[in-house]
């Protein structure tokens, strides 16, 4: 029984993501908040949304009565896409900007 949330189009990019997924993968579900809550980053927000969000899935869509046994089965930062913008810059030239978004996915699952 897996417990799935996504987030499409996240304006972080996957790299900075990819650090607060690492912390919380394979986490219980209050250690992963708890941590989530204490982390200064801005992806840390984005996580904890979608971590509150699954758990509401689990509750609401598949039953689940106790949560305390959910732990953080998977979570994968896939790019999305770029949005392009121009700076412009000395002697009329321009300097492109990649502002990057993630789809961000979480799965959780209980233990046996």
């Amino acid at each position: 029984m897996d417990v799935k949330a996504q987030l499409k189009h996240a304006r972080t990019a996957p790299r900075k993501a990819r650090l607060i997924a690492d912390m919380i993968r394979g986490k219980n579900v209050n250690d992963a908040m708890n941590i989530l809550v204490f982390t200064r980053k801005k992806a840390a927000g984005l996580f904890q949304k979608l971590l509150k969000s699954a758990l509401a899935n689990a509750e609401e869509n598949h039953k689940v009565l106790d949560v305390e046994d959910l732990y953080v089965k998977k979570v994968t930062v896939d790019e999305g896409v770029t949005m392009k913008r121009q700076l412009p810059r000395a002697r009329g030239m321009t300097t492109l900007i990649r502002k990057r978004t993630s789809h961000i996915t979480l799965v959780l699952d209980e233990k046996e």
